[in-house]
């Protein structure tokens, strides 16, 4: 099972988000642009697993969550992995003070069931677009300036998902596996 820890977005910035895709489809040089339906906040991504990893995680990182805080979420800001000199990811930024603790909380719990740790440290992003090739200096301009004007609703993240992700020929379908909200907050409730 391909497997990622993540966190949903409400409803209202995903729509936003969709109509800015449109936008940026239309301006902007070819690339393999992300679903609006399909994005999320990605905390840890684990990997093929075996299935039984499911109810290691289930039993684990509630615990692990315990100890947590929810956190506000704004989504600004854009950029480019590795760089924008040799953009092969564009990505949609945002600041959330403590999401970093959920996302070493799920490293931290992956680790000890024998998932390889992450290289780099957490950032959080939003993945728009895989460039096949990298963009020309204004193409990476352009994109900076129009998300960079985008305005989101800041929001509230009270639980990472653990979800499973299927590759198909239209495009990955994610399924919800588990929920764990932070705090003990829902503590015995699914």
């Amino acid at each position: 099972m391909r497997l990622f820890v993540a966190v949903e977005l409400p409803e209202v910035v995903r729509e936003r988000l969709g109509r800015g895709l449109v936008e940026l489809r239309r301006a902007l040089p070819p690339a393999r642009w992300v679903r609006a339906e399909g994005v999320h906040l990605t905390l840890k991504f684990l990997g093929e697993q075996p299935e039984g990893l499911v109810a290691q995680l289930e039993a684990a990182v509630p615990k692990a969550f315990s100890e947590l805080a929810p956190v506000t979420v704004q989504l600004c800001g854009a950029g480019f992995f590795p760089r924008p000199e040799r953009p092969r990811v564009a990505w949609l930024g945002g600041v959330a003070p403590g999401l970093e603790r959920w996302a070493a909380a799920v490293e931290e719990v992956a680790a000890a069931m024998g998932v390889p740790r992450e290289g780099r440290p957490f950032s959080l992003h939003l993945t728009l677009a895989r460039l096949d090739r990298p963009w020309g200096q204004r193409a990476v301009e352009d994109f900076s300036v129009r998300v960079g004007k985008w305005s989101f609703p800041a929001f509230e993240a009270r639980e990472a998902v653990l979800f499973r992700s299927e590759l198909r020929p239209s495009g990955a379908v994610y399924t919800a596996l588990a929920r764990f909200p932070v705090g003990g907050a829902g503590c015995g409730q699914k």
